[in-house]
């Protein structure tokens, strides 16, 4: 009897790492070329400053950036009436003074709230593809917050005639199965943090999605994690050892992008303007 209790436990000890590290490892066939994408820096929200005339993920948020040569790293969602714009809470009170969320209103209500202290407002997705029309590259976030994915068809709709370099990421890692399924040469990629450090949440699907344990469902093409968890076992290993891409945010400080090097390769900032040589 003793030796099959032994025998059990040394093919769980054996079994359980590889569980692991197959539920974590990230594409690893047919992966799409991150290549272009690490000639830039990403203005997480766009170049903004929420106390001018260009607020985040405002179009003239996002011109700036254009126009300084950064990438952009955006956030898109549905209104009521299913229309993708660009906002990334999922109220509306810290950036419009205004009661309930983005999904509560139809665009055309939307128009009436002003971004912050500026004149701008919450613009279309649409809008912003086609201020930038190419000129620098894009993250795109899907804001997702239950298990209906119908944001992804809608936004894709969009981006598949888009002629722009972009990838798309997701807290929620059923939008980058969405992605997998039906846009598999679209570069995807896991958001995640250290949830419970963060005080942002520490329920089972967080601790998942913070060990990337879900990455058997998307398959992702990078990682973009918080950059002061970066020690987290679950990134270094899929970074380091299977090879996805090192997503860094959100870098606020020149220092903190010297430190991020070292274990990032992509970079989203605010709030200063990273070096560019």
């Amino acid at each position: 009897m003793i030796w099959i209790i032994l025998s059990v436990a040394g093919a769980v000890l054996i079994l359980l790492p590889l569980l692991y590290l197959g539920s974590i490892a990230p594409r690893m066939i047919a992966k799409p070329n991150m290549g272009a994408f690490r000639s830039y820096f990403y203005a997480h929200r766009g170049l903004f400053n929420n106390r001018s005339e260009a607020p985040e993920n405002s179009l003239e948020a996002f011109k700036r950036a254009v126009e300084a040569g950064y990438g952009m790293e955006l956030d898109v969602r549905l209104t009521k009436d299913r229309i993708p714009v660009v906002f990334h809470d999922e109220t509306l009170e810290r950036m419009c003074g205004q009661s309930g969320r983005v999904c509560d209103y139809t665009y055309e209500e939307l128009k009436a709230f002003k971004l912050g202290v500026s004149e701008e407002r919450i613009p279309l997705f649409a809008d912003v593809l086609k201020l930038v029309d190419g000129r620098t590259p894009l993250i795109v976030e899907l804001k997702i917050e239950t298990m209906e994915t119908t944001l992804c068809p809608i936004a894709d709709k969009l981006l598949s005639g888009y002629k722009g370099l972009y990838c798309i990421e997701s807290f929620n890692p059923l939008a980058l199965w969405w992605y997998r399924l039906h846009r598999g040469k679209v570069a995807r990629g896991q958001l995640s943090t250290a949830f419970a450090k963060d005080h942002e949440g520490n329920g089972p699907h967080h601790f998942a999605i913070q060990e990337l344990l879900l990455n058997f469902i998307s398959k992702p093409d990078f990682i973009a994690y918080n950059f002061k968890h970066s020690g987290i076992l679950s990134r270094r290993i899929c970074c380091n050892v299977f090879g996805a891409t090192a997503v860094a945010w959100t870098i606020r400080s020149e220092a903190d992008l010297q430190k991020a090097r070292k274990q990032f390769d992509l970079f989203i900032f605010e709030g200063f303007r990273p070096c560019q040589s």
